[in-house]
């Protein structure tokens, strides 16, 4: 007699449970959040089930290191807070999210059902302020709906272009009871993208227009690590021999110390990508927006340049620049298609002189005064203490581009910051979920004095949480961009950019339990940062930076990429 076959168990709970049974058959390892009162059931939960969570200091906090768990790793970032307030303090990171493409399931508490409607306490129909930045939402009605939303909304922020997805949960959902139905394990491996007929066509066409290229480039973005296709996209660029010009976030997806890497282009790029841009005759977009920093003047790439566009989202072909050659796609199919076809280089050595000559132009650093130190000497250094290895978290400003010129990155996801919505106080938080997600890695964080006051009360989950996170403030008694910007464009109005006055950040790191040290320009810069980098607890490392310190070069607004100043 055969042996009954075994059948999924069985049981009665509360929607908390299952939804923390539902993110347990997620492989969910971390849960960023802040408790409330409508999302106490879920809490409780939590606490009976031993569930891993992690209690920021904001809910803003919360959903930023949520996103620096998801880059760092691939992985779907959570986070969990309460109702009203709760709710509206993560819109801003959902919206940093959803700009940069982060995965993330963001789980609201919601007043009950009966209450909706009503201006009940802390009740925010975050479902609708938040339906413009979220790929979708959901409010669930019934507990019995809550296991496969929870699966939808997973599913949903991994595939094609990854986002936030937003869940709400009215707290009499959480705290019904059905019966839990644990769906069978799939053993099924889930499908791999494909190319149709008319995407294999339309590469084909676009590699043979490479090989008559004269002056081609390569540009990538983040869209190349998002879809794990860093090893294919160097195998290709190799096999062709093309100069490669990286975005912002795409920074790490091609070595830093390649010859045919000409540095990040756009706004705050290299002379070398910038001029490269500007000049070439070929174009090859795998991964990137062609957005407003990457490309300040759109009109000046119109019938010059024939142009390949490769993204999975096809809302962002055509959107800015027309492409010859648009492929809606996953970049690592693309790229695997690419790379299955014989390679027939274009013959350009006049072109790979040209680019090498303007790398080894590079604008003069602005001479650090008496007890300050040039930024990117440290960031540099940085680099060599940690051996171009570490994960490297920014805030905005002008630290953010000093990190991006300056740091030897070799690694994909390698750097985080937030770039589509330039998010200050992003830094502190994301650094956190980053350490989270790589326990066995140096985490650097790079910061403003402006950003670091905007949520350094994260200090105290360094310390809460024992976690080792190097922060190097780089204080310029400023709001460094925005000062640089009203010199340049506002006739020097200063207004509201500079800090009189500051707190004492080596008592703010005292009061958190967090060590200190303060770089001394008299001693060698190697011996104090391995000093730094020995010990095992977080430091806060303060870097007096020069208050004229500019990030050059600059592209202006609204000017061509050709358009450099500071040289």
């Amino acid at each position: 007699m055969l042996a009954e076959e075994s059948k999924p168990a069985t049981d009665t709970e509360t929607g908390a449970e299952i939804l923390v049974d539902a993110l347990k058959s997620s492989n969910v390892e971390f849960l960023f959040g802040y408790p409330g009162g409508a999302i106490l059931p879920l809490y409780d939960a939590l606490y009976t089930k031993s569930f891993s969570n992690v209690l920021t200091r904001h809910e803003q906090g919360a959903v930023h290191a949520a996103e620096g768990y998801a880059k760092t790793t691939g992985k779907t970032g959570v986070v969990c807070v309460t109702s009203g307030p709760g709710a509206g303090n993560v819109v801003t990171g959902i919206a940093d999210a959803q700009m940069d493409s982060v995965p993330l399931v963001v789980f609201t508490g919601q007043v009950t059902r009966s209450a909706i409607g009503t201006n009940a306490f802390q009740e925010l129909d975050i479902v609708s302020v938040t339906k413009p930045i979220t790929k979708a939402n959901f409010q669930v009605q019934n507990v019995e709906d809550l296991h496969s939303v929870v699966t939808k909304a997973f599913k949903l922020a991994q595939s094609g272009r990854k986002g936030p997805v937003l869940v709400d949960l009215p707290k009499d959902v959480t705290a019904d009871s059905a019966i839990f139905e644990e769906a069978a394990k799939r053993t099924k491996a889930m499908s791999k993208p494909r190319l149709g007929k008319t995407q294999k066509e339309t590469i084909t066409k676009a590699l043979n227009a490479l090989s008559n290229a004269a002056k081609p480039i390569v540009v990538v973005g983040a869209g190349v690590a998002a879809s794990g296709a860093t090893k294919e996209f160097n195998q290709f660029v190799q096999n062709w021999e093309l100069p490669v010009v990286t975005t912002l976030l795409g920074l790490g997806t091609f070595p830093s110390d390649d010859p045919l890497f000409l540095g990040m282009g756009g706004m705050h790029g290299s002379y070398a990508a910038n001029m490269a841009l500007d000049e070439s005759d070929f174009i090859l977009n795998i991964g990137s927006r062609f957005d407003d920093r990457m490309v300040p003047r759109a009109a000046d790439f119109a019938d010059q340049k024939t142009i390949v566009h490769i993204d999975i989202d096809t809302h962002e072909l055509n959107k800015i620049l027309h492409a010859d050659y648009a492929v809606e796609a996953d970049a690592k199919a693309a790229l695997q298609e690419m790379n299955s076809r014989p390679v027939d280089k274009p013959q350009i050595p006049a072109w790979h002189q040209l680019t090498t000559d303007w790398q080894d132009q590079h604008p003069d650093s602005v001479k650090p005064g008496k007890g300050e130190f040039d930024p990117h000497e440290v960031v540099g250094a940085v680099g060599k203490a940690t051996n171009g290895d570490a994960i490297v978290v920014t805030d905005v400003g002008q630290h953010q581009m000093w990190a991006a010129q300056a740091y030897p990155f070799k690694h994909s996801r390698q750097l985080v910051t937030s770039g589509g919505l330039g998010t200050m106080g992003y830094g502190l938080p994301a650094a956190i979920g980053a350490k989270f997600g790589n326990q066995d890695r140096d985490v650097v964080l790079f910061v403003g004095d402006g950003g670091f006051q905007m949520t350094s009360e994260e200090l105290e989950v360094l310390a809460a949480e024992n976690l080792n996170v190097k922060i190097f403030l780089m204080n310029n008694h400023a709001l460094g961009m925005i000062r640089q910007w009203q010199d340049a464009f506002y006739s020097n109005h200063r207004s509201k950019s500079l800090f009189d006055h500051q707190p004492d950040f080596k008592k703010l790191a005292a009061a958190y339990d967090i060590n200190y040290q303060r770089l001394d320009p008299e001693i060698p810069l190697e011996q104090q940062l391995n000093d730094v980098f020995d010990d095992p607890k977080s430091t806060l490392v303060e870097v007096q930076v020069p208050v004229t310190e500019q990030v050059y070069p600059m592209v202006a607004p609204g000017h061509a990429n050709r358009d450099m100043i500071g040289f």
